[in-house]
């Protein structure tokens, strides 16, 4: 036991939709109501409006490994976290952590929005319980990683959520923790910070650190993760090598359980087929498909801009496009309102699986309504063996003898 570095045994987690207590005057009366009701709460039950976010999760991580989640959204990834970073308490179950633990769970957390990045950087590293001689020695290093030394003294409210999350994650990572918790926060990098982290990582786990890493990025879970966990609506799929995690994934893909729901947005259907609107989800090489998206508005939402993206069998993202991108007038939505999207794409790709991901969102305020990956996957067959992702639709002739060094000699052959 003394390699086992995190143990999740049969934990579960209840939610009640629409419990919010926004001060002392409104959880006052609801703790007296409850008193006076004289019932105690079984664990096991779900009253009215309550939800399983988890239920009978288990799962051991050892020393020096890496482990990954993942799922659909509202599958209960980033409440795994939660409850190990201890922001919240299980309602079934029970969890250790053995040894010092940080935690990157959401973008600027611990961070106060008047302090300057360097006020910040010494009080997120005594939030993760830093000794102010620990931040001192590893300061330097510290803004070197995230590379904001430019602007380092100044007031974070001013940082856009990008040099939020390499601020985090850099205080985070010279931690020097036992247990590295990783949320998707890190999609809101660039590309070349995103692959710098991975690295950092990856060096924190071969140091004999345990990392447990959410992403919807599966090219990245598999670069890091041995080991693979699938939560779907709360519950353990499968946990195994993460080859097989991630085949099991895309073909959970095809699942209409694994719709989207949001607190102000909800996709409702998803369909996919060919151009003359035949359902199907596999397609040749430079046939046109269909993507066809709709949703329900929960709450009245303003400038709502739909995108849809592609990831290969690897699980990078090999196409991003929106409405927004296309120049397409975003749409006001009311409570109850629904509509539709429809996307045409050319699958100009070579053989193989691919993953198919959508988002609702304000651009110009970058809120994010609604996130879903999977919404499905769609299979595509080349007619011609070839290799890697885009179909170029390619054509060859040979050449006479002596044509090739003719034409580079500039003579006719």
């Amino acid at each position: 036991m003394n390699d086992i570095a995190i143990e999740f045994e049969n934990v579960s987690k209840k939610f009640k939709r629409g419990e919010k207590f926004d001060s002392l005057r409104d959880l006052i009366p609801a703790l007296a109501k409850k008193l006076r009701s004289g019932k105690k709460d079984s664990p096991s039950e779900l009253k009215e409006r309550e939800f399983w976010a988890l239920r009978d999760v288990s799962f051991q991580v050892k020393k020096g490994e890496a482990l990954g989640i993942i799922g659909s959204n509202g599958a209960g990834k980033s409440t795994v976290l939660k409850i190990l970073s201890g922001i919240i308490r299980p309602t079934n179950g029970h969890y250790r952590i053995n040894g010092r633990l940080s935690a990157l769970i959401e973008v600027g957390a611990g961070f106060h929005p008047d302090l300057s990045g360097r006020e910040n950087v010494f009080l997120n590293g005594a939030i993760l319980g830093m000794t102010p001689k620990e931040i001192s020695t590893r300061f330097d290093e510290i803004v070197d990683f995230s590379g904001l030394t430019e602007f380092i003294d100044t007031p974070v409210k001013r940082y856009s959520s990008g040099m939020y999350a390499r601020l985090g994650f850099s205080v985070a990572i010279h931690m020097k923790p036992d247990v590295l918790l990783v949320d998707e926060v890190l999609s809101v990098g660039d590309m070349a910070f995103q692959a710098k982290c991975q690295q950092k990582m990856q060096e924190v786990a071969n140091s004999g650190a345990s990392i447990v890493f959410i992403s919807h990025n599966l090219y990245a879970i598999a670069a890091l993760c041995k080991q693979t966990l699938i939560l779907r609506n709360g519950r353990p799929v499968m946990k195994g090598s993460t080859t097989e995690a991630i085949k099991v994934y895309c073909e959970l893909a095809n699942s209409p359980s694994d719709v989207g729901e949001g607190t102000r947005l909800v996709l409702q259907h998803v369909e996919i087929a060919d151009i003359k609107g035949q359902p199907g989800r596999t397609f040749r090489s430079g046939q046109s498909f269909l993507v066809r998206l709709n949703f329900l508005a929960q709450e009245r939402l303003e400038k709502v801009a739909v995108g849809l993206w592609l990831r290969g069998p690897t699980g990078e993202q090999i196409f991003h496009i929106s409405t927004q991108r296309m120049h397409m007038d975003p749409i006001d939505l009311v409570p109850g309102q629904e509509f539709g999207v429809q996307f045409e794409l050319a699958a100009n790709l070579c053989s193989g699986s691919y993953i198919i991901g959508a988002v609702a969102k304000r651009y110009d305020r970058d809120v994010t309504y609604l996130v879903v990956e999977p919404v499905g996957n769609i299979e595509i067959v080349a007619a011609d063996d070839s290799g890697g992702i885009a179909w170029l639709s390619p054509s060859c002739k040979m050449l006479a003898t002596g044509s090739l060094s003719g034409m580079l000699n500039g003579t006719s052959a």
